[in-house]
């Protein structure tokens, strides 16, 4: 049994999405990023960066990790799937994972604080992020001219680490359209049970009915 400390964020989507896909038994701890829980000391004893998501593994000792990409990891050898055991197939699919958590998800985040929630609107800035962003989703409509996946013929982390992200791309007002390898890899995705299920938890997200809610959480996080 695992214990999901989570958000509704890119994040911490990736964790529900691949619990569901890996057919792990877990339990579901909302935390309110507007009130500051995960900075709360009880939190910090679980991930000391004071971010979602983390993980409990009960049957590990209470074993805790951190960190999404971390997790996918940790989830991925603890069972044995969604990431290959030949050595190059493995770092094809460590090498996609690492692309999202040091450039996707950082880029277009800051797009998204610069669009949404900062006190003022920098031209500048919005503009920087939006565009490495762009070029970014590029280079995965390259990878996903050649292959079905990230990491070739099979679905794995790198996928379902990449897809939460994309899956927000209208957030930070950028389409997919110019992108149609990476358009039909995100719908593919999306049609799978266990990404509906887990792009869900902790609760159901409208952009554009709950950016109101989204902008007034984010802002207050970008405070402390």
């Amino acid at each position: 049994m695992i214990d999901l400390y989570t958000a509704s964020t890119p994040n911490g989507r990736k964790v529900s999405i691949v619990l569901e896909e890996l057919g792990i038994p877990y339990t579901v701890h909302p935390i309110d990023l507007g009130k500051l829980e995960q900075k709360e000391d009880w939190y910090l004893k679980i991930n000391p960066n004071g971010r979602i998501p983390a993980i409990i593994d009960k049957d590990n000792g209470d074993f805790s990790v951190f960190e999404s990409g971390a997790i996918l990891i940790y989830l991925a050898e603890k069972t044995g799937k969604l990431l290959p055991k030949d050595p190059k197939e493995r770092s094809i699919a460590l090498q996609w994972l690492m692309f999202q958590m040091g450039g996707v998800g950082p880029m277009q985040g800051q797009a998204g604080v610069f669009l949404k929630y900062a006190p003022e609107k920098i031209p500048f800035a919005i503009a920087r992020y939006q565009n490495e962003t762009k070029r970014l989703y590029s280079v995965l409509d390259r990878r996903l001219g050649e292959s079905e996946y990230l990491a070739g013929k099979e679905l794995s982390i790198a996928d379902v680490s990449a897809w939460p992200w994309v899956n927000v791309h209208d957030y930070v007002e950028i389409s997919l359209d110019e992108f149609p390898n990476l358009k039909r890899w995100e719908e593919q995705l999306g049609r799978r049970p266990a990404f509906q299920k887990g792009k869900d938890i902790p609760n159901k997200v409208d952009h554009k009915k709950d950016e109101a809610e989204m902008v007034k959480k984010g802002q207050a996080i970008l405070g402390k």
